[in-house]
Order: structure tokens, then sequence, then C-alpha cells
């Protein structure tokens, strides 16, 4: 459950090691490209907007995951 946008803390739906089949919608302010699981944030090094790639997540904080391409 969302509120004011964001998810609760306790609501990460990725787990470090976890792959995933996603599309790359957005681009970051860095250059990484910006995939959402179930709305929440991965970030992509070496992506680009409309790349459709298989990621493996490297690192979960809070509020975002990162994640690189297999």
């Amino acid at each position: 459950m969302r509120r004011n946008g964001f998810f609760p803390s306790r609501f990460v739906p990725v787990k470090v090691g976890e792959t995933y089949d996603v599309e790359i919608t957005e681009t970051g302010s860095k250059g990484d490209g910006i995939a959402r699981i179930k709305g929440f944030v991965v970030f992509v090094p070496d992506s680009k907007k409309g790349d459709k790639i298989k990621i493996k997540i490297k690192s979960v904080a809070r509020r975002f995951a990162v994640g690189e391409k297999v």
C-alpha cells in the first residue's frame, strides 16, 4: 500500500540475487536506465529507454534497487 506516493519501508518487492525481465522506461539524472518492478524503482547502468532486458538485482535500499544486465 502506498502513502503519499511512496512505499512503506517494509514493502520492497525485490531481493538481492533475483532476476527479472524488465523494460527500461526512463533515464535517470546520472544516465542510468530506470525500470519499475511492481512500481518499485530499479536503476540499471548501461541501459537506455526502450531496452527490454533481463536484470539481476545487485543491491536494495528503502526506496530503490540497483540491477545489472545478465
